[in-house]
């Protein structure tokens, strides 16, 4: 029973390091989408490639609790 016991810890505690790594990285990008002025395309294409693959990520560990 101990076991089951820390394993949900262990993935609780997984899933909080995880999201708040997840919390820098979009920090990060909110703060590229307004210090870079000459923004291309491709730049912006790829903000936004990061952002929505940090959203499913954190959607991901939302539904294993």
């Amino acid at each position: 029973m101990a076991d089951i016991h820390d394993d949900k810890s262990g993935m609780h505690l997984l899933r909080h390091d995880v999201n708040n790594q997840l919390s820098n990285i979009n920090l990060c990008l909110e703060q590229l989408k307004h210090e870079v002025v000459d923004q291309t395309e491709d730049y912006r294409f790829y903000l936004e490639a990061i952002a929505i693959s940090c959203k499913k990520i954190q959607e991901i560990l939302a539904t294993k609790e």
